[in-house]
């Protein structure tokens, strides 16, 4: 299976969360799976803006000249895709939540009616499933967690896919690997 990991961590001194990522992208690269993983506080990333370019001016692509193009096309290269962030203020770090922002180029601006809902049209054929790896920080409970796991899920219903699972950075590794397994 092809992965991409967005590390969202924008911390340096956040040895920990960073040290769980290399050690999963290892193990998942021990069981056969090829793995990208893209760590966000050393890319260009500009927020998005609004400005609908990348549905009118250059369709599938941000107007914005940062790194985001390349994000994009690991993602929609991938069989799974996991946000992997600490909670900041009970919500993925404002790095993951760029990103995520930065990933409407991949749909189209026209809306459909999916799952009982508008939403976009896809603009590809397939789109990854996703996951979500989170750090607990200090005063997160588990409203938090549950919050960033439904937005995420309901950005998996814009990409015509499904958040597969929702894990903390304080599970084994091998259960997260177990559970990327079983997709």
């Amino acid at each position: 299976m092809k992965i991409t990991i967005l590390n969202g961590n924008p911390d340096l001194s956040n040895r920990d969360f960073d040290r769980y990522l290399e050690t999963l992208q290892e193990a998942l690269e021990d069981g056969g799976h090829a793995v990208t993983c893209m760590t966000l506080r050393d890319l260009n990333l500009h927020y998005c803006n609004g400005c609908f370019g990348c549905w009118v001016k250059t369709p599938g692509e941000c107007l914005a000249r940062d790194d985001s193009g390349g994000v994009r096309r690991a993602v929609i290269g991938s069989d799974l895709t996991v946000f992997a962030s600490p909670l900041v203020m009970g919500f993925v770090s404002a790095l993951t939540k760029k990103m995520m922002d930065k990933m409407i180029p991949l749909l189209h601006p026209y809306i459909v009616f999916d799952r009982g809902e508008m939403h976009h049209l896809a603009r590809y054929k397939r789109y990854p499933q996703l996951g979500l790896l989170l750090q607990k920080t200090i005063g997160s409970d588990d409203e938090d967690l549950a919050l960033a796991s439904e937005i995420v899920s309901r950005t998996a219903i814009n990409f015509k896919s499904k958040l597969c699972f929702t894990k903390l950075i304080e599970e084994p590794i091998q259960e997260v690997v177990n559970e990327i397994n079983h997709i």
